[in-house]
């Protein structure tokens, strides 16, 4: 641990030393990593459930996560029960890299910034279907159901040349349950503060060749007043989620799989007129058909088709968007010998329905060939990707990556990789009426470097990143007017910005005595390279530490969650403050079946506010009782 702490000490000094006092608290949680880690180095060394862990997200193949050169984060059904966490969003801003803002309550717009990026710069897959808004551009994070999440995989760089259009900054892909042989039946009820209650059941099981998994879940919230200065209501929400897949075995070596994610959503905001009770119903869906199929131990085909639509509709001010997305995808794996060579056939389909584009529906396609060479001699691992996207709107767009690991001793290993992506324009950025036709895609140069260091159950990394955006797309105000065959108007979408988004992630954890630790630590630097400003409501400091331990029959755990200084707006003029929450949890076993989960987030009740001007809930309750058969 001695190479380490010297080193986090050095990068935090040269990234940011013209702002000393504001990292204090940051300063503070990578010296307690250190120690932790330190401590624990003299522990004996114990076996590492996460090390036997299968990626799928880096390379498109399952892969051990030791073997993957990416920076991955992976979080498990069991971690994300024993979080008791309301939405996705709460999860992902646990994660090392990410930072999110909402606009209220967990049904609320939310913004996920991966490594400080715009949030249409990272591609999200639910189960390999493609989720995005043609309108907003990126996912809605707030309609993804979490009651059927059983796995998330967290990509932090770009991935353009294995997925294409979006993933400028990273990937966020988003795993259902699954069958497996017998039969797990599981209930979960919960209650909580602002009057939530949640009520959800699956089942899963399997026998000879076929399998399956189904869930179903609702919750109810009256929420709070999430604009104080606006309507004096409580913005509560509703939904209502399924999820189901299927898998058929029909021969050795050949599966079929469909799955089904359904998500519907009301829920109350404060918009621009007082005392008017809005309200926004969105519906998410996804839906795969895959084949898969082992020819040989040295060669297997998958061939897949998805679709995922996302509809969002106001009352009582009317405005609909709808956007679907169909994706064909055929790829060819080809062992030879300690390498891995891939080739995809894909094809991409938006279309989009909006009462503000003219014509009202728009679409467009993209056909691509990708290829892809992994390898791994010794202490080394190599991996190459090349993709060629062909937009049937403005051409063709070529992206590549290669990573490159090097393993120094048996628990250090270096790695440095480096990669093009672009994010093509959303159909209502071209086709509403403040659109501009010939737009040109966002383009992504990045680069970065890391030390990964693992022995028994003590872990910490090092990732440095540097990564900067051209041909950035923006609303520019008028003058300068826009035409769409309905009239000028005094503003519209353009190819005018450029950001640089650099910075550091430390992450670590160890078992001290009975003690599990762990922590990360984020310093990032999201600019808007011409202007020099920081881009609106992102941190330039994030840290999180966690504890967790087993103190007779009850499980423990504590979460110490802390969020600089950031700017609300473009000049860097409306600052929102920084702020920590201590986040507690306890859980144990009340029957051979049965486990009681305790929550109290932001239990110092510290108001902060991630949008300016929009509340964030205070001191938080939930209990949650389950039945899982064993």
């Amino acid at each position: 641990m001695r190479i380490y702490c010297p080193l986090i000490f050095l990068m935090k000094k040269s990234l940011v030393r013209t702002r000393p006092v504001a990292l204090s608290p940051a300063l503070v949680a990578g010296s307690m990593l250190c120690v932790f880690a330190a401590q624990a180095a003299d522990d004996p060394p114990l076996v590492v459930a996460s090390l036997d862990t299968v990626v799928v997200t880096a390379t498109r193949s399952a892969q051990p996560i030791t073997d993957v050169v990416a920076d991955v984060t992976v979080v498990d059904r069991d971690q994300i029960d024993r979080s008791g966490a309301v939405g996705l969003a709460d999860v992902l801003s646990r994660i090392p890299g990410i930072t999110v803002a909402r606009n209220g309550g967990p049904a609320s717009t939310t913004s996920v910034f991966l490594r400080g990026a715009e949030g249409r710069f990272t591609a999200v897959f639910v189960d390999g279907v493609r989720i995005d808004s043609q309108a907003t551009g990126g996912a809605t994070w707030n309609a993804i159901p979490l009651a059927q999440v059983d796995r998330i995989e967290v990509l932090r760089g770009p991935a353009a040349a294995i997925y294409g259009s979006d993933a400028v900054a990273g990937v966020v892909q988003i795993f259902t349950r699954q069958g497996e042989e017998g039969f797990f039946p599981s209930v979960r009820v919960g209650v909580g503060s602002h009057n939530t209650r949640e009520l959800g059941a699956t089942v899963r099981g399997g026998q000879g060749a076929f399998d399956y998994a189904l869930g179903v879940s609702g919750e109810r919230s009256d929420g709070f007043n999430a604009l104080p200065a606006g309507n004096p209501d409580r913005d509560g929400y509703r939904t209502e989620s399924f999820s189901g897949r299927m898998g058929w075995k029909p021969a050795q070596g050949h599966k079929l799989e469909a799955t089904l994610l359904d998500s519907r959503q009301k829920s109350g905001f404060d918009g621009f007129a007082p005392g008017v009770d809005d309200q926004s119903l969105h519906d998410l869906q996804s839906a795969g058909l895959n084949w898969d199929a082992r020819w040989s131990e040295v060669w297997s085909t998958r061939v897949g088709y998805t679709r995922g639509t996302d509809r969002y509709e106001t009352t009582p001010f009317s405005y609909l968007t709808e956007t679907r997305i169909s994706s064909w995808l055929v790829r060819n794996e080809l062992k030879l010998g300690q390498a891995l060579l891939s080739v995809d056939l894909e094809r991409r389909e938006d279309r989009l329905r909006n009462s503000s584009t003219v014509p009202t529906v728009s679409d467009r396609s993209q056909n691509a060939i990708a290829a892809g060479y992994g390898l791994r001699a010794g202490a080394h691992t190599l991996q190459l990707n090349a993709r060629h996207d062909d937009d049937s709107e403005f051409g063709g767009q070529s992206t590549g990556s290669v990573a490159y690991a090097y393993a120094i001793t048996p628990t250090l290993r270096a790695t440095v990789s480096a990669g093009t992506a672009f994010r093509a324009p959303t159909l209502f950025q071209r086709f509403s009426i403040y659109g501009t036709p010939d737009l040109k895609a966002e383009s992504g140069r990045n680069v970065e470097a890391g030390l990964n260091w693992q022995a028994g159950t003590s872990r910490a990394s090092v990732v440095v990143f540097r990564n900067r955006v051209s041909d950035l797309i923006d609303y520019v105000s008028g003058p300068g007017p826009c035409v769409n065959g309905v009239g000028a108007f005094a503003g519209c979408y353009g190819n005018v910005g450029q950001a640089r988004y650099s910075g550091v992630t430390l992450s670590g954890g160890a078992r001290v005595g009975t003690v599990n630790l762990g922590g990360s630590l984020d310093l990032l630097r999201p600019k808007n390279a011409e202007t020099g400003r920081l881009l609106p409501r992102r941190a330039e400091v994030q840290a999180m530490l966690t504890a967790d331990s087993q103190l007779a029959a009850w499980r423990l755990g504590g979460e110490l969650q802390h969020v600089g200084k950031r700017f609300n707006d473009v000049a860097n003029t409306q600052a929102l403050s920084a702020y920590t929450l201590l986040n507690l949890s306890a859980s144990t076993s009340v029957g051979r079946d049965w486990t009681l989960l305790a929550r109290v987030d932001n239990a110092t009740d510290k108001a902060y506010e991630s949008v300016l001007g929009y509340a964030t809930a205070g001191r938080t309750f939930y209990l949650g009782l389950s039945w899982a058969p064993r």
